[in-house]
């Protein structure tokens, strides 16, 4: 087998796993199916060509959600996005939203989306992925009470808007 194979078998076996996962976080980030689905694919092009740097193979999801969250970041360098009417996605049953019946989770995912991104992105890392707050903090490259400052008014945002 070439190099070039078992690199190719390699990057698959990482990143192939973590695609729902990292199209997922780009919607939350963009709110935009087809604009999340760009972004994964240019980072997984960057993953590709920097697969060497990656030091522990167990750091692969965080490395690529970072990935993901600068290539995000690069979007708005290049230009300005079109923005997203998220009542015509909920009225078309947009599947990117993942209506599923339920009226206080259908609520919880529009209050969610209506975030500002400092505060719905810290949100998502913890409630969808797990994170824990020191994870997220590195992921997100800010100190461990700022993620708890974010958290906290993410969660007083939600209560607001259910209330």
């Amino acid at each position: 087998m070439s190099r070039s194979t078992f690199r190719e078998r390699q990057f698959e076996k990482l990143c192939a796993p973590q695609k729902a996962d990292l199209i997922r976080y780009a919607f939350w980030l963009c709110r935009d199916r087809a604009v999340a689905e760009d972004i994964v694919q240019e980072s997984l092009l960057r993953a590709w060509k920097s697969i060497d740097a990656l030091e522990n193979v167990a750091a692969v999801k965080p490395w690529l959600l970072t990935i993901v969250r600068r290539e995000f970041a690069r979007g708005f360098e290049r230009k300005r996005h079109e923005t997203v009417d998220i009542a015509a996605l909920e009225a078309g049953s947009d599947p990117a939203l993942a209506v599923c019946g339920d009226t206080e989770v259908d609520d919880m995912r529009q209050a969610m989306l209506q975030l500002e991104p400092i505060y719905r992105e810290p949100l998502v890392l913890q409630v969808l992925f797990g994170y824990s707050t020191a994870e997220i903090a590195a992921h997100l490259e800010i100190s461990l009470p700022a993620v708890l400052t974010r958290l906290f008014r993410a969660r007083e945002k939600l209560r607001e808007a259910l209330a």
